[in-house]
């Protein structure tokens, strides 16, 4: 091994983080792409709010499949899950897979949300910018729904849903659960204006 080696940290042993990029200029202080061969800090981020813009986006992706019912506190079970769904990832579409995760997120964050203001008693809905962290936090949980709705009674396996998901909500499909949970939103969002 060479001293470029040692200095080079993949993901999971196999992802280069270093190539990935990431598209949305809004995103960029909030999706985390520092190298860690494994995605767990120990909790080091959860101090503070906005300090989860700090972890690795791989593992808020983690920690999100973690509070599912069936997954709850099992990390080490999420990981495998993410792991085997990156391999797929890879073998559908030769990208990184760290990539098309950043571009999912980026493609199922919605832009526009709606706020109840009340005006003497009476409830007004009024359309509002979402802030970044907000997106990522939202497009992360449309994914996990999405994951979690795909493999409750079917025969495939989690991480095949959640490739299944990444790869199409990478692409922008509509037909994916989290693409259309964001136009719904959006939608929404635009007749409250």
């Amino acid at each position: 091994m060479t001293e470029n080696d040692i200095s080079k940290k993949l993901l999971f042993n196999k992802w280069d983080m270093s190539e990935v990029q990431i598209t949305d200029p809004g995103l960029v202080r909030y999706i985390n792409l520092t190298s860690m061969i494994v995605p767990h800090s120990c909790g080091k981020f959860t101090r503070q709010e906005f300090n989860k813009a700090n972890m690795l986006i791989v593992e808020r992706l983690i920690n999100r499949l973690m509070q599912t019912e069936m997954n709850t506190g099992n990390k080490q079970l999420a990981i495998r899950i993410v792991k085997d769904a990156f391999e797929i990832i890879n073998k559908k579409t030769k990208k990184n897979p760290v990539q098309v995760l950043v571009e999912a997120v980026s493609n199922s964050g919605p832009r526009e949300e709606t706020v109840r203001l009340k005006y003497g008693g009476i409830n007004v809905p009024k359309s509002v910018d979402t802030a970044p962290i907000r997106r990522v936090n939202t497009a992360l949980y449309f994914i996990s729904e999405a994951v979690k709705k795909a493999a409750h009674k079917s025969k495939k396996s989690v991480s095949a849903c959640l490739a299944d998901e990444l790869i199409a909500a990478s692409k922008g499909d509509v037909k994916t659960y989290s693409v259309n949970k964001k136009e719904e939103r959006e939608r929404i969002a635009k007749s409250a204006r």
